[in-house]
């Protein structure tokens, strides 16, 4: 019994020597900067870089001759520049983008057709049918979307059944842009001061059978394409697309849309046109009032007295009739 102890003993300690020669040997070194990288980066894990999580994407800015195309959604430009500083690179400025949700059509212009009683899924009910509507290329509102982001930044409307992103959580993962089944949901540029202006649409029917399946559709109508001066909007399929590296944000293209399927984000309230046609905004016009305007005309006080005399009235005065008082005393004469 106890020889067998001994020679099991014997046999462990060899064993791990063995193992402990090969691993020496046969041993990877890992570059020290990529524990570094990973340190600095958020760990959210989202893949919203292309990798699969952090430490994929670590490896990769190591890796990498420049940093030019990679980018962590989630940290941002300063994560990014923490790396730059990590591994001697140039990180460059990275720009923000965020979650956009391209469909208008709320219960009130997209009537129901039909009721979906089947799995609560998206994916599922995209497989199967179009929709509840008419328009097979809308919101499903089932909450892929909202499953997908670990970042609580989209959820259902239950009053209009579409999905909606909250800006202060979207870090812009893109997990919900690869968990929607019809590509309603797009990665875009944040903006300035978080103004965009996008097309909240995606049916590709012509424009009387997008009008009649959701009156807020795109309808290829192209007056948008017409009055944008900066090549941002194209059409292709019956339906409009505005390129936000091209886009101004001028908002012009919004004013002509006749359905409303254009949408301008965060931006102002627009200056209202009053009766009179001019804009009421609210700041001197350098104009003085009708009552305080001067004029020419000297007050009546100070004019001048003309030397002139006055034209006495010309008065008609009427002679007494003498006729039939001489007519009287020549008949008298006769008589006597």
């Amino acid at each position: 019994m106890y020889i067998a102890i001994i020679l099991l003993g014997i046999i462990g300690a060899i064993a791990a020597l063995i193992l402990f020669v090969l691993s020496k040997k046969f041993e990877v070194k890992e570059d020290p900067r990529i524990a570094r990288t990973l340190e600095a980066l958020p760990g959210a894990n989202c893949g919203g870089c292309g990798y699969p999580g952090c430490g994929g994407f670590a490896v990769a800015c190591v890796n990498a001759e420049s940093l030019e195309g990679l980018s962590c959604p989630v940290g941002g430009t300063e994560v990014m520049k923490k790396v730059a500083s990590i591994i001697g690179k140039d990180a460059g400025d990275t720009v923000p983008k965020i979650a956009v949700v391209r469909c208008n059509g709320t219960c009130e212009v997209r009537p129901r057709i039909n009721k979906y009683d089947g799995a609560r899924n998206c994916a599922v009910a995209s497989a199967l049918y179009g929709g509840e509507t008419a328009c097979s290329f809308g919101c499903l509102g089932l909450g892929d979307c909202v499953n997908a982001c670990t970042f609580d930044a989209i959820h259902i409307n239950l009053t209009t059944g579409i999905a909606e992103v909250t800006e202060d959580n979207c870090a812009a993962c893109g997990a919900c842009v690869k968990a929607c089944p019809v590509k309603i949901i797009e990665m875009r540029k944040k903006g300035p001061k978080s103004r965009r202006i996008f097309v909240s649409c995606m049916n590709r029917d012509k424009g009387g059978i997008a009008r009649k399946a959701c009156a807020n559709a795109c309808i290829g109508c192209s007056k948008c394409f017409k009055e944008c001066s900066f090549e941002a909007i194209t059409i292709s399929n019956n339906l409009a697309y505005i390129d936000d590296t091209k886009c101004r944000l001028c908002r012009k293209c919004t004013a002509t849309c006749p359905t409303g399927a254009i949408h301008e984000l965060n931006f102002p309230p627009r200056k209202t046109m009053p009766a009179g046609g001019t804009v009421a905004t609210g700041k001197p016009t350098g104009k003085m009032p009708a009552e305080k305007q001067p004029t020419n005309e000297m007050p009546a006080e100070m004019q001048p007295v003309s030397e002139t005399p006055a034209k006495k009235p010309f008065v008609n005065v009427l002679l007494p009739d003498k006729t039939e008082e001489l007519k009287i005393h020549q008949q008298l004469t006769i008589n006597h």
